[in-house]
């Protein structure tokens, strides 16, 4: 398990916005993630007091650049940024999120990577029933910094 302040420096994500808390587990394909912040009041994505499902497409996008970076870390290399550009196949469960009782798990699996740009599929679950899943692509960047 990996809390927030071993990877949270990995993507452009701070403070309330870095939606995650804990990694639970990654390998070279996929990434298991914790959240409870479905549940905080000072969500940055609630809007009129709730926190709509269409939200947690950010969720996956955020486990997705946490993969990304801890695997550039793996290789010697810098992290990096990279930026969401197509969310595909996309189911929701639910119609919101901030009163499920229990932690989120997001899952990711890289699908491909071409170099400059992955292809994922996400799911995420609450207490065991699935909430969303879909598919994402992300386009790279070549600069291998973040600024």
């Amino acid at each position: 398990m990996l809390a927030k302040s071993s990877w949270q420096h990995l993507i452009p994500h701070r403070d309330v916005m870095c939606l995650l808390d804990t990694v639970v587990a990654f390998d070279g394909e996929r990434l298991h993630a914790q959240s409870d912040s479905h549940r905080a009041s000072d969500n940055p994505l609630r809007a009129d007091g709730l926190l709509r499902a269409v939200h947690l497409a950010e969720y996956g996008a955020q486990a997705m650049a946490v993969h990304g970076g801890l695997l550039a870390v793996q290789r010697g290399d810098a992290a990096r940024p990279g930026l969401l550009v197509a969310l595909r196949q996309v189911h929701l469960a639910v119609a919101r999120l901030d009163d499920l009782p229990a932690p989120l798990d997001v899952h990711v699996e890289k699908l491909l990577d071409g170099g400059t740009s992955w292809q994922y599929a996400f799911h995420i679950d609450c207490a065991a029933r699935r909430l969303a899943d879909g598919r994402a692509a992300v386009m790279v960047g070549d600069d291998g910094g973040r600024s």
